[in-house]
């Protein structure tokens, strides 16, 4: 007996699914043993130590050193601002080295350039002798805050790479905080010399730890199998004109470079660098203004490190989040008080919300740029897009610093910490439309993330 299917009925052949496309290959989770990673941490860290020490010190050496060379004002700011265009020149020069020569080699470099730089500044006979190391402790400066948090995202496992790297800026704020506690033990004897000398010790200590870490093992893995990218070859020929071709890159440029750039127009060194001048126009005598600064250093570093569960807890959003609210709403009454809105309690009031705006930076944005910077990029641009990052913020840290004194004077301070309030939230607004979550996130999906919302393929 024979059963006709009608053809309109029969079920249509199953087409084969069509090859898929190899995954890329996976960046593997980094393996290091514990107390090896411990170590390593510890030693890599002393970059951020070196880098809030060096920029700290010259608040309290400047006001002995400038009666023993006889400054002039404009000197003066020359040996501040000399080591920002230093840690911006040093920023920019970082990734190259680094994908070359790995990231450990780099960093010995930059361990030996912190202690030249030191042991200069201690023997230094004049103004120009200051300056040129000065220079060169910037070149440390801004080559270890982009070596530092890339190489620490790199041999950190996915789960706690936001903790390892907050470290780094914890050892930061506290190299602030022991900088301003040397200037203080040193002030009795107006010994600046002393001050500087300090720094030789960790920076000796960094120089010859670095011999016991390991390399990268995400470098290692790109030179074992000769991924050399046509980035990397093209380096002398455009390399920033290749890096932008891709719109993964180029969104990831986008969000490092914005976040970085707000972290100083935001204001945070206005804080840092002028809170006795700042207290002291709000009706607070300051008499002591080493005193103040450690007040302010002190509350730098504890909310820094109250921040360490919190970016692979909270994540790195949320807390961007909450820090721009924060500092928005503390810079808002800060510049009614410098007003004198409060009468007799603006200084009061300017008080709790230099306190407050601090703890939001210190918090949030302070380490999570840090974090984001070291690992939005793909590991084939991963230092020289650190390195452009970097080099804004240093860019714009300069920029903020040469401009807040003149600002202040002709629009007021009120207008300024306003302004600063304004970026806040404009910075608000980005970070919720285009920054993505990248807590507990291997760097692969990361990519694919920043890949989605670019419109674009991954490209590791």
């Amino acid at each position: 007996m024979t059963v006709e299917i009608d053809q309109a009925t029969r079920p249509p052949l199953r087409e084969p699914d069509p090859p898929r496309e190899p995954a890329p290959p996976q960046e593997p989770e980094p393996t290091i043993p514990a107390w090896r990673l411990a170590l390593t941490v510890g030693v890599v860290a002393l970059g951020g130590l070196l880098f809030g020490f060096d920029t700290g010190v010259i608040s309290g050496a400047l006001l002995f050193l400038k009666e023993d060379f006889h400054l002039t004002s404009f000197q003066e700011g020359a040996v501040i601002s000399s080591l920002l265009l230093g840690a911006a020149a040093g920023a920019l020069w970082s990734g190259g080295p680094a994908d070359r020569w790995g990231r450990r080699r780099t960093l010995i470099v930059v361990a030996a350039t912190f202690t030249l730089g030191l042991a200069l500044a201690t023997l230094a006979a004049g103004f120009w002798t200051l300056v040129a190391a000065r220079v060169i402790l910037g070149l440390a400066v801004g080559s270890a805050s982009s070596l530092v948090p890339l190489y620490l995202a790199e041999v950190a496992p996915p789960r706690l790479r936001g903790r390892l790297i907050t470290v780094n800026q914890i050892l930061l704020t506290a190299g602030i905080l022991v900088s301003y506690l040397i200037n203080l033990w040193f002030a009795g004897d107006a010994n600046w010399r002393a001050m500087f000398g300090a720094g030789l010790v960790p920076s000796v200590l960094m120089l010859v730890g670095l011999f016991l870490v390991p390399e990268s093992p995400v470098w290692l893995r790109r030179r074992r199998r000769g991924e050399e990218t046509v980035r990397e070859r093209g380096e002398s020929r455009g390399a920033l004109r290749t890096m932008l071709a891709e719109p993964v890159v180029r969104r990831a440029l986008l969000i490092g470079v914005t976040i970085g750039a707000v972290q100083q127009f935001a204001g945070i060194n206005t804080i840092i660098y002028y809170a006795p001048s700042i207290m002291q126009r709000a009706g607070l005598p300051a008499t002591n203004s080493i005193m103040y600064s450690v007040a302010i250093g002190v509350a730098n570093l504890l909310m820094t490190v109250a921040a360490i569960p919190l970016v692979d807890r909270a994540g790195r959003k949320p807390l961007l989040v909450f820090s721009l609210v924060g500092m928005a709403a503390a810079l808002i009454p800060l510049g009614c008080a410098l007003n004198g809105a409060f009468g007799g309690a603006s200084h009061g009031v300017s008080l709790v919300s230099m306190g407050l705006y601090v703890s939001a930076f210190a918090v949030g944005i302070g380490p999570v740029f840090w974090i984001l910077a070291a690992e939005i990029f793909p590991p084939a641009v991963r230092a020289r897009g650190v390195a452009l990052c970097v080099l804004v913020n240093w860019s714009a840290n300069f920029v903020v610093g040469q401009l807040f004194l003149p600002a202040a004077d002709r629009f007021g301070e009120a207008a300024v910490f306003w302004c600063f309030a304004a970026v806040c939230l404009g910075a608000l607004v980005f970070v919720v439309r285009a920054v993505p979550e990248t807590k507990n996130r291997s760097f692969e999906a990361i990519q694919r993330d920043l890949a989605a919302g670019a419109g674009a393929k991954q490209q590791v």
